[in-house]
């Protein structure tokens, strides 16, 4: 059972995300509730996948004043999943918050920069020119790292100069996973599953080269075996 690449079940019911678990089968330990899915199925899908011997990665990516954030982190823990985004553009006092209401199974990841944007997009974000979103998402890690929370989201193109940053213990998780010559659709900043791994990431999410293709579970099983021959090579 494959635990580093988590499987994005960017589906609007609950449904459609247990019938492509139960398709991709038993090679695929770990998977991710964004928040279409939760809004629709709540903590029920998040139980539905634990019975099923799952990991889940609750992405939700909070962002609120800090006691908002505690409380819901809090609630996480009790629901059983194995990571819990928190955006790190929330700030010290947020993430210090988020850090002291997890429970000792829960991982809380910062997200940094969101690969949907480029430095024009995070320039408009900010109000000012950025001309690399790398050095943007560097200064965000450093700050999830110094407050103590598992680990960070960030591109795999940034993987590297991140993982020199926080060091060889918190984890690294990579969206915007594509095969080479796949399209990107609405993401920016993409990698490849073997790229994003030589980089330095310990996890990787891929939505829907996996979830969209005519056999979800041989899709998995390429991705996956090029991600094991990048971590081994």
């Amino acid at each position: 059972m494959n635990e580093r690449v988590i499987v994005a079940l960017d589906v609007p019911h609950a449904e459609a995300a247990l019938g492509l678990v139960d398709r991709i089968g038993p090679a695929c330990g770990f998977y991710k509730v964004g928040l279409e899915l939760f809004a629709a199925a709540g903590p029920a899908v998040v139980a539905s996948l634990r019975e099923r011997r799952k990991h889940v990665f609750l992405d939700l990516k909070l962002h609120d004043i800090p006691n908002q954030v505690a409380g819901a982190v809090a609630r996480a823990g009790e629901i059983g999943v194995t990571f819990l985004t928190v955006h790190a553009m929330g700030g010290r006092d947020m993430l210090a918050a988020a850090a002291g209401a997890a429970s000792a199974s829960l991982t809380l990841l910062g997200v940094t920069v969101l690969t949907s944007l480029d430095p024009p997009g995070l320039g408009a974000v900010f109000g000012r020119r950025v001309d690399d979103a790398g050095a943007e998402a560097d200064r965000l890690a450093r700050m999830v790292r110094d407050v103590g929370l598992g680990g960070v989201v960030c591109s795999a193109a940034e993987a590297e100069r991140v993982r020199r940053t926080i060091g060889p213990g918190p984890f690294i998780v990579t969206p915007g996973i594509r095969p080479a010559g796949a399209p990107v659709h609405d993401q920016h900043r993409v990698r490849t599953a073997g790229e994003a791994f030589a980089a330095g990431a310990t996890h990787i999410v891929v939505g829907r080269p996996v979830t969209g293709a005519p056999d979800p579970a041989a899709a998995f099983h390429r991705i996956a075996s090029r991600a094991r021959a990048a971590r081994e090579g």
